[in-house]
């Protein structure tokens, strides 16, 4: 974790030297960012559009066939709910229990309007979780207590402390439905407000990122950390790749293509991408990562 966090730190010293940023490229980034965001958070909880039909719903307003009237409803939500965020972060304000309920409003806004903004009354359970959530009795004084953590917390830096809320707000599972949506905009808000880009857990991580939230409620955030930190990251090389020039040795690659030019093969490349040992993104299953940043890798071996 020392490795990527030590990056992505250097990667924003990098972002915060380039501002002000150019608005007509900055508003292209963040449409594209906002259209991935949305298709894998989506996806994430088995909504079925692809990236492609999603940009359909989203930019041309176009119903795709054989898909749900609620996946349609599910783009067009998660979109405006982005857009709350967006405005949010401008006013500089700390997180409260009224934009909780807000962001989850939208984000059901029109599939399930009993539940939309409103805490559960019943006792859940998660398929494929290692835990129960709390009591429905409970969820009020726990949210009450989780906004208070959020606007105390100093100890660590953004990226432990946004891991963390996550998590706790996944554990208390506030809602009937839309919390793992809601949660992972509520985890962006904090990335934001520190003037990080936000963090896009990828559809195909899924299985891994459930994998990590089952080891944070054991009280092991490591793997919720990495995956959080390398999709953090990822955003960031958006950025930084969008606003400044990249030498040869900078420039992103599949593994496959930059073995041959390393001492490792793209196996072992893959490891150290999987483990954040290198400088890697992740690009729908495939790794890319940079020969600066293997080079970077074989020094600190030494």
């Amino acid at each position: 974790m020392k490795e990527i966090l030590q990056r992505i730190q250097k990667k924003k010293k990098k972002l915060d030297q380039l501002r002000p940023l150019p608005a007509s490229i900055l508003e292209k980034l963040k449409h594209d960012l906002s259209l991935e965001w949305t298709y894998n958070s989506n996806a994430i909880e088995g909504n079925t559009l692809t990236l492609q039909e999603t940009r359909l719903v989203l930019e041309e307003g176009i119903t795709i066939k054989g898909k749900s009237l609620r996946e349609h409803f599910e783009a067009k939500n998660h979109e405006k709910a982005i857009e709350y965020l967006e405005e949010f972060v401008q006013t500089k304000e700390v997180i409260t229990e009224s934009q909780i309920l807000e962001i989850h409003k939208l984000v059901l806004d029109g599939i399930e309007e009993d539940f939309a903004g409103r805490y559960r009354n019943g006792q859940v359970r998660i398929m494929g979780a290692n835990f129960i959530p709390p009591s429905a009795q409970k969820v009020p004084d726990l949210i009450v207590q989780f906004v208070e953590d959020i606007k105390n917390s100093k100890q660590g830096n953004i990226l432990e402390r946004a891991t963390f809320s996550h998590h706790r707000f996944v554990w208390i599972h506030p809602f009937f439905d839309g919390n793992g949506r809601t949660a992972r905009l509520l985890m962006n808000i904090l990335f934001m407000q520190a003037g990080y880009p936000p963090a896009v857990i990828l559809r195909n991580d899924r299985k891994k990122y459930y994998e990590a939230l089952n080891q944070a409620n054991k009280g092991d955030y490591a793997k919720l950390e990495l995956l959080v930190g390398q999709a953090l990251e990822r955003s960031l090389d958006m950025y930084l790749s969008a606003f400044q020039t990249q030498t040869k040795e900078e420039t992103y690659q599949l593994l496959s293509y930059l073995a041959p030019h390393t001492p490792y093969s793209a196996e072992y490349l893959g490891l150290l991408a999987r483990r954040g040992s290198i400088d890697a993104y992740k690009d729908g299953r495939n790794w890319l990562s940079t020969l600066k940043a293997v080079k970077e890798y074989k020094k600190a071996q030494k």
